[in-house]
């Protein structure tokens, strides 16, 4: 009770005894307590709002105690104020020892915050590391495009593989047969002309057993040159299979096949080689079959006939 009594024992000398009660100092004194009394209420409410506002900011701790410290000195001035009539100087003194303590630690754990604030990285820091992301970016996409070149290129390879003779490097079955039933389609929905030709290497089996294998190989090799350089725009040429070969012929008929057919034999038996290799040619016209697997097995019967007949010539299905 008694410590209540003396703290808000108001009998001692007001303030303003001091100032002699003159207005000119009783203005600069009341003027600027009040100014700065508003000025550390405001600004600890704005601290607080930052903080409440924002959820990353690493140090908001040091945002409330500044904003405590702030406030408490606003306190000391309105006390200030207050005792400018009154003589209130413990209250007063105790918010003055409050506001050291307040002051005191905020500085020690400002102190204590200066390690990790000089660890954040500051504006021109922070632009020359976004410099360097957008560089490393840039590298990054152009070696992605870079990359997705290769790929696209590397899977063209693949796809081409994927329809290519690894020794001839004509089309082979699976790509010849899907080019045959694309066009045979096509010549079956208008109208159209049509022809194939099957193309065997004569006695090739005695050039495997005579001269080995690599000359077979040779020899298939030329063999498909040979045709490759016969075929015309819109034709298309694959190993069928061993020594055979078919070569799809659109907007065809029977007569264009057999001269084509023809002046394949002939190149063929121009080949620089020891001994000639000859061809037998079967053809087949599109006629009245339903499917390519139809007209492929009438081009092979004539093949099989051009055989019998001796070799090295071209039959026709239809003669």
């Amino acid at each position: 009770m008694f410590v209540f009594e003396k703290l808000f024992d108001g009998s001692l000398m007001p303030h303003g005894h001091c100032l002699l009660w003159r207005e000119d100092l009783l203005f600069l004194h009341l003027g600027g307590d009040i100014l700065t009394a508003l000025s550390y209420a405001i600004i600890p409410i704005t601290l607080v709002y930052i903080v409440r506002s924002r959820d990353d900011l690493r140090f908001d701790w040091i945002f409330w105690l500044f904003a405590a410290f702030i406030f408490s000195c606003g306190v000391s001035h309105v006390m200030g104020i207050i005792n400018i009539w009154h003589g209130y100087y413990f209250i007063e003194g105790l918010v003055k020892f409050g506001t050291g303590l307040i002051s005191t630690i905020t500085a020690i754990m400002l102190l204590r915050l200066i390690p990790s604030i000089r660890r954040i990285p500051s504006t021109r820091q922070l632009e020359l590391s976004n410099r360097e992301l957008l560089t490393v970016k840039e590298e990054l996409i152009n070696a992605n495009r870079t990359l997705e070149q290769r790929v696209q290129r590397r899977t063209a390879e693949l796809e081409k593989l994927a329809r290519t003779d690894a020794l001839t490097g004509v089309a082979n079955r699976g790509e010849i047969i899907r080019l045959g039933h694309s066009e045979f389609a096509r010549a079956k929905r208008y109208n159209r002309n049509f022809s194939v030709i099957m193309i065997d290497i004569d006695l090739f089996k005695e050039i495997n057993d005579t001269k080995g294998h690599q000359a077979g190989d040779d020899a298939l090799n030329h063999v498909a040159q040979a045709l490759k350089g016969c075929c015309r725009e819109a034709d298309y040429l694959g190993r069928y299979g061993g020594e055979e070969f078919l070569m799809v012929c659109p907007e065809t008929d029977t007569n264009a096949a057999n001269q084509l057919a023809e002046r394949c034999r002939l190149v063929v038996m121009e080949l620089p080689e020891t001994p000639k290799i000859t061809i037998s040619l079967g053809v087949a016209d599109i006629a009245d079959e339903t499917d390519l697997e139809a007209l492929i097995h009438d081009a092979d019967a004539a093949l099989y006939r051009a055989k019998e007949q001796g070799r090295n010539r071209v039959v026709c299905h239809r003669s």
